[in-house]
């Protein structure tokens, strides 16, 4: 698991949580170019309502195609980073960005692949958080299960294909929760 740069808000004790691929960009399998990005509709709507309410933004995402070897950790850094420079570009802050470069059918079990909490637990520990008040957006069930391993307050499954989810609540776009 590879935790890239971060910025911590010394007053947050909570986070905003955020699967990647469907719930930052457009899904699209294996994403790691900058020019194939499409951020979804609300994203920097949503991220700015939640900072401003004192949420640490934090990324949490498997990213399997690194063990498939589809593209390299070091492709996964540049993207991030360049997704971090456009999210500062309106003002919000992503603290961390967590991620899970593993498949079972390739590297073996980890700790780290969501349906687990790991990468959840991890900044918990290392930015304080008050996981109770904290909020996960995610777009499949693992995401959500992950969370409520974690003990995520609040979980949101993003789909408008699901009726039937462990989520506190789903929503078929991001401008349903700002």
């Amino acid at each position: 698991m590879t935790l890239l740069k971060e910025c911590v808000l010394a007053t947050a004790s909570k986070a905003l949580f955020l699967d990647r691929d469907g719930v930052i960009n457009v899904e699209k399998e294996y994403l790691y170019k900058i020019e194939e990005v499409a951020f979804v509709t609300g994203i920097f709507e949503l991220c700015r309502h939640y900072q401003q309410q004192g949420y640490l933004i934090i990324i949490v995402t498997n990213q399997s195609g690194i063990a498939r070897g589809m593209y390299t950790e070091e492709d996964f850094a540049q993207l991030s980073a360049w997704m971090q420079e456009a999210f500062a570009k309106e003002g919000i802050t992503i603290s961390a960005i967590y991620n899970c470069p593993h498949h079972p059918d390739f590297t073996g079990d980890c700790a780290c692949r969501k349906p687990k909490p790991k990468m959840l637990l991890d900044a918990a520990r290392q930015y304080g958080l008050d996981m109770a008040h904290s909020l996960l957006i995610g777009d499949s069930e693992r995401d959500i299960e992950a969370a409520v391993a974690a003990g995520v307050g609040e979980t949101v499954l993003l789909s408008s294909r699901v009726k039937s989810s462990k989520a506190t609540r789903i929503v078929t776009e991001l401008s349903c929760l700002y």
